[in-house]
């Protein structure tokens, strides 16, 4: 990990296929992430968060790569009021965030075995990494667990 990035690996018992479904479709990115994303997944297309009730899109808000099951790459949603409100993020704390330029995400697939070897780097600002630090893992582990269980991490 650098200042502008975090990157984090972790092995699935699952297929790229069924990985990268897991990935791109509503019904189940919101499972394991409370997150559902509108898109086609095609580079430049654009990609529409939806989360606790709030919805983001931004002409800037887009896919940047998607090749099935080997690579996924798209910038990150936009810091609306509607979307500090719905996840309780203070209006401090949205402002820093609005000062950052806009971040990506990446995820790597590679099949190792009888797993899949993920590997996501997200790249932007401090502020929004120091929190992706601590969200990262927990949304990671939820899709591991799903995938591997067929069950969502339980809520705490």
């Amino acid at each position: 990990m650098t200042g502008t990035e975090f990157v984090y690996t972790l092995y699935i018992g699952t297929t790229p296929e069924r990985l990268w479904e897991a990935l791109t479709e509503p019904d189940l990115t919101r499972r394991y992430w409370g997150v559902a994303f509108e898109t086609d997944w095609k580079p430049g297309s654009a990609v529409i968060w939806h989360e606790e009730g709030a919805s983001t899109s931004h002409p800037e808000q887009v896919v940047l790569e998607a090749e099935p099951g080997r690579r996924l790459s798209y910038t990150w949603h936009t810091f609306t009021p509607e979307w500090g409100r719905a996840t309780g993020v203070d209006e401090e704390t949205r402002a820093r965030l609005l000062l950052e330029p806009r971040s990506k995400v990446t995820f790597e697939l590679e099949p190792v075995g009888g797993t899949v070897r993920l590997t996501v780097v997200h790249e932007g600002g401090e502020v929004l990494l120091g929190m992706s630090r601590e969200g990262w893992p927990h949304v990671l582990s939820g899709l591991k667990t799903l995938l591997e269980t067929g069950a969502p991490l339980p809520t705490t």
